[in-house]
């Protein structure tokens, strides 16, 4: 019996000493020794040079007319030229990004918009006249085309799993000074309520975004284009590092519907919501819902007998955990689509359907 312990003693030992032996030589080899995260690159050369080519400097001309005494402070040359009308061209500058190599090229509508002329500038030096293919209001974009083949293209990133935290960089035309390129990370996503947009669901990154920025590419450390610059908070607000980006998903899917139709297909139901919580009192805890502030009248949901004052909380069987979201859903379902929505009025609840449709022309 002794011998037999001291067989797997000794069996034991050798094992022992075996294993630690591999562990001190090869530590690859065990699992739970590898560290779960990749430490941070050293740099990020790659991902700007797989995505810079794509990005275009965009410049453009709008004549101007204007009083000759406008900018003239001398009260008797005011006299002189007060009825006199000077016009001038006025320049303005951003960015874009190519997403066809047959020259088509994204950018936000607020750079385009009632311009005269529009020169794209490409990343090998050549220049070309740009064409306004249409343009999205509620979202700021627009799409671009050049005459020209064989471009570079950059890549939309797949998904819009970006995180807090997340590293980007952006890419774009600042202040004039071409493909200039600043790095920073994303602050929060689904931001909304800014005023920017009709329909808001933007990115907020600290990444430096300065004027002529806009339209150009936020990209993640692959080299992928997770949004589209857009605007930034100006520092006569107080605000530092704060700026916002249209989302890949957004962009996506407004630019293949300009594409397809010349326009974007949104669906519309005529009223305006709100954020509003609503106390439980059997359960003592409080749901989110979109409470009605205006109905347009002759709309869908003045049809379905809605009024302001109501509160939504659910839509087509899905709880509505706000009013930003509510609206996107709506945009985001095909006209002619009835959307089952639960409804409270005072102390009762009630279902309705509104029958959507194509959203009217959006006023700039």
């Amino acid at each position: 019996m002794t011998r037999i312990i001291q067989f797997a003693a000794r069996f034991a030992v050798i094992g022992l000493a075996v294993a630690f032996a591999i562990v001190w030589f090869w530590p690859h080899l065990l699992p739970a020794w590898q560290q779960q995260t990749e430490p941070a690159p050293a740099t990020y050369a790659d991902a700007v040079n797989r995505t810079a080519p794509a990005v275009v400097s965009v410049y453009t001309r709008t004549l101007v007319t204007e009083p000759m005494s406008e900018n003239i402070t001398d009260p008797l040359f005011q006299a002189l030229y007060r009825d006199r009308m000077v016009t001038r061209p006025r320049r303005g500058l951003g960015s874009g990004v190519i997403v066809s190599s047959d020259g088509l090229i994204l950018t936000t509508r607020h750079v385009i918009s009632e311009v005269d002329d529009i020169l794209v500038a490409l990343w090998d030096g050549r220049v070309a006249e740009a064409s306004i293919v249409g343009s999205d209001p509620g979202t700021d974009l627009a799409l671009l085309r050049v005459e020209l083949n064989d471009l570079p293209v950059a890549t939309l990133a797949d998904d819009d799993d970006l995180r807090a935290g997340d590293v980007v960089l952006a890419i774009g035309n600042a202040l004039g000074l071409s493909h200039t390129v600043t790095m920073g990370i994303v602050s929060a996503t689904g931001r909304g309520h800014l005023s920017l947009t009709s329909y808001e669901d933007f990115i907020q990154t600290d990444a430096a975004i300065n004027a002529g920025n806009s339209g150009g590419a936020l990209i993640n450390p692959d080299g992928e284009v997770v949004g589209i610059n857009s605007a930034s908070m100006g520092q006569e607000t107080g605000a530092q590092g704060i700026s916002f980006a249209i989302p890949a998903s957004v962009v996506r899917r407004v630019s293949n519907q300009i594409i397809d139709y010349g326009q974007v297909t949104r669906a519309w139901a005529g009223m305006e919501l709100s954020d509003v919580s609503l106390r439980l009192a059997s359960e003592n805890t409080f749901q989110p819902g979109a409470r009605v502030s205006r109905i347009h009248r002759g709309s869908p949901a003045w049809d379905a007998g809605l009024e302001g004052g109501d509160v939504l909380i659910s839509a087509d069987g899905q709880p509505v955990s706000s009013a930003r979201e509510l609206m996107q859903q709506i945009a985001n379902s095909a006209p002619g689509h009835e959307m089952e929505l639960q409804v409270i009025r005072g102390n009762q609840l009630f279902t309705t359907s509104v029958h959507l449709v194509q959203q009217p022309p959006m006023q700039d």
